[in-house]
């Protein structure tokens, strides 16, 4: 697996910016151009996350596609209530610094991203503001209600020093206070009651058995939401919880969805 470090001078967030892209084997600079997806991390992730997947090289390699993994820690990659342009960086800065050292199918039949728990859920939502940009959206464990979030749901688990899930003040620092206008802006269920069916991305979403009882609850409410607007979207539960093995299980099914629904839409 070739892995490339590219950094720049990030506009929106003001400072440097780095980001790892995977090429795939027999990569060219010239010749038929790659179609792109973007792997965005869970919440305290980084630009390396993704490669400690091991399906990972196998499925870049399998499906000819470049791989981007940005990074933004315990932030969102949205334009967040402490004024953090994260969405920007990400959709303008990230995919036009791409397109421009890469081979790529610079169009949105060539554009697709996904994410674990933070990242699944931040994928749905720039896919729904920006469905002009990306085809295919793919979500492990998304975090689709966090603007909807009230208090710590996840006070039961703090004990356990593995939980990765933001305190209220780590939240509302991001999302503000509840009612807040970050808020209504990404809420995905406003986004969705917005977007022309006909026109539609591409959804593929997954949630572990075993994960967390208000992560299952919250997918499928986003699978039932789906429904009601006649979005498309395949939907599975599988053995698993919120970590990383789940994620990497389900590689070669995110792989091969992107694949099939790149260029149909």
């Amino acid at each position: 697996m070739r892995v490339v470090t590219d950094t720049w001078w990030s506009e929106a967030l003001g400072r440097q910016k780095s980001v790892s892209v995977v090429l795939p084997p027999r990569y060219a600079a010239t010749g038929r151009p790659f179609q792109v997806l973007y792997l965005l991390h869970s919440y305290g992730g980084n630009r390396n996350t993704w490669l400690t997947c091991p399906s990972l090289a196998d499925c870049a390699a399998a499906h000819r596609m470049i791989l981007v993994l940005p990074e933004s820690g315990r932030y969102w990659l949205i334009n967040d209530a402490g004024g953090r342009r994260y969405e920007d960086y990400f959709v303008h800065e990230v995919v036009g610094q791409v397109e421009k050292r890469y081979n790529t199918v610079a169009s949105r039949a060539g554009r697709a991203v996904a994410g674990f728990s933070m990242g699944g859920a931040t994928a749905l939502f720039q896919t729904l503001r920006h469905p002009h940009l990306f085809a295919v959206a793919g979500s492990h464990g998304g975090a689709f209600e966090a603007p909807l979030r009230e208090g710590d749901p996840y006070a039961p688990h703090r004990a356990d020093r593995r939980l990765m899930m933001p305190t209220v003040k780590d939240h509302e620092r991001v999302w503000g206070p509840v009612g807040s206008a970050v808020r209504r802006a990404y809420d995905p269920y406003r986004l969705l009651a917005g977007l022309d069916a006909a026109a539609s991305p591409r959804f593929c979403l997954d949630v572990g058995e075993d994960d967390y009882a208000r992560m299952i609850a919250m997918n499928r409410n986003m699978r039932d939401a789906l429904t009601a607007h006649g979005i498309s979207h395949e939907y599975r539960e599988r053995p698993g919880g919120h970590d990383w093995a789940f994620v990497d299980a389900g590689l070669p099914r995110l792989f091969g969805f992107v694949r099939e629904n790149l260029g149909t839409v």
